[in-house]
């Protein structure tokens, strides 16, 4: 199957711009795999992990939610942030997930919950990448 091209972009940056044999995406309404010859699609995407397979190989990214738009054999995600594996600095991640948890916990409003959940969303789904990447540069035992 021929492959389809991917970018990633964010305001500040183009994150990944490869040809790529698949990937899933965290949808709004659950995870997406997407396929060359996909039917056109926009929708809008929740923090958590891109997983990208191209040439047998599987990657991993981080993006904090945004927009996927499938046209032809081209995805574009306009991301409101997106890291791949090896620029999420794991210890970071860790810190900012035990802030959010702090004030989900000591929120004294709806909206510093919200905002105190997003943030815990996001600080997971760079943990998860990270995790990954850590796992898979370990040899095997």
């Amino acid at each position: 199957m021929a492959p389809m091209k991917l970018e990633i972009v964010t305001a500040e940056r183009l994150v990944y711009s490869e040809d790529v044999d698949m990937l899933v995406a965290p949808g709004i309404d659950g995870e997406l795999g997407i396929l060359p010859r996909h039917a056109p699609l926009l929708t809008v995407l929740k923090p958590g992990e891109i997983r990208v397979t191209r040439d047998g190989d599987v990657s991993y990214l981080a993006v904090s939610g945004g927009f996927l738009e499938v046209m032809s054999d081209t995805v574009t995600i306009l991301a409101d942030t997106a890291e791949q594996a090896e620029e999420i600095n794991a210890e970071r991640a860790e810190a900012a997930l035990a802030r959010a948890q702090e004030r989900i916990e000591s929120s004294a409003s709806d909206m510093d919950l919200q905002m105190a959940m997003a943030s815990m969303r996001r600080s997971q789904a760079r943990l998860a990448v990270a995790t990954r990447r850590r796992r898979r540069q370990q040899p095997p035992s």
